[in-house]
């Protein structure tokens, strides 16, 4: 399996002893977590830094809001969303940027502006040239799973390996090497609160069937909100932490979060007690 990830001007993102902090910038009005917060391009960029001083070793920036029930949005307007952000970012901190998007258009067009990593919340299957784009860029890609529809019925972790399976094979058939792809359960998209959970459990089956190290995003999903009664994605903050460390204890390589800061210390914990094993 990968250790390291190469990004585009040969820099490397070493994985393994602990996991990377990956923070979020929801460039939207209607992110389910912090829609309107930072639509505008300076408060945007303020806080991508920010969360880069906080410690996050990445930093995700979407302009397209993947929240349950959203509507597609044109590229043109994800790009002027995006654009003056990751330009922002690059000019003023060398912290690897991901774009996420499931578009060939705008991750081209973001990897031009100085954006190092595609993440895909489709899986590259829902516009397959987007993995092409990565592959002459040398961008390393996450591939997340998804579903239109949620069916209780089914066994989620089979269907996320065939999923992802197919995600690797088109990636890699269009130039991806298999050690620049990292795999996404995709907690909160197409899945039941216990698919979700499952997941978070199962993680480690992800590595060991497919071969790539995983990244989980549980930060303040409505799951974790069911679970604790917390109805405010915000106050979710405990139940992200546990959710994710939990995540940790699988395998998880990458954890994608909204609050930096207190990943930071949480991690600091976690490292300091696996010290003494």
């Amino acid at each position: 399996m990968n250790t390291s990830l190469t990004l585009p001007d040969g820099r490397r993102l070493a994985l393994g002893s602990a996991p990377l902090l990956m923070g979020v910038v929801n460039v939207t009005p209607d992110s389910f977590s912090d829609g309107g917060l930072f639509a505008d391009p300076a408060v945007a960029i303020a806080h991508g830094l920010k969360l880069a001083e906080q410690g996050a070793e990445i930093v995700d920036i979407g302009g397209e809001s993947t929240r349950p029930g959203h509507e597609r949005l044109e590229a043109e307007t994800e790009l002027a969303r995006v654009l003056p952000v990751i330009a922002g970012i690059a000019a003023a901190s060398p912290v690897p940027i991901s774009i996420d998007t499931y578009k060939a258009d705008v991750a081209e067009a973001a990897l031009e502006a100085g954006a190092a990593i595609v993440n895909d919340v489709w899986g590259a299957q829902r516009e397959p040239a987007i993995a092409e784009v990565a592959a002459r860029f040398g961008a390393p890609m996450v591939l997340m799973h998804n579903r239109d529809g949620i069916d209780a019925s089914i066994d989620i972790l089979a269907d996320v390996l065939r999923f992802l399976e197919k995600s690797i094979g088109i990636a890699v058939a269009a130039g991806v090497p298999r050690g620049q792809i990292v795999l996404d359960p995709g907690i909160g998209f197409g899945k039941t609160p216990e698919q979700n959970l499952a997941l978070i459990e199962k993680l480690d089956r992800l590595p060991n069937a497919l071969g790539c190290p995983v990244l989980l995003g549980a930060s303040r999903k409505s799951t974790l909100g069911l679970v604790t009664g917390k109805k405010i994605p915000a106050e979710r903050l405990a139940a992200t932490l546990a959710a994710h460390l939990y995540g940790v204890m699988r395998g998880a390589a990458i954890i994608r979060a909204h609050d930096i800061d207190e990943h930071v210390d949480a991690l600091k914990i976690w490292a300091a007690i696996r010290r003494t094993a």
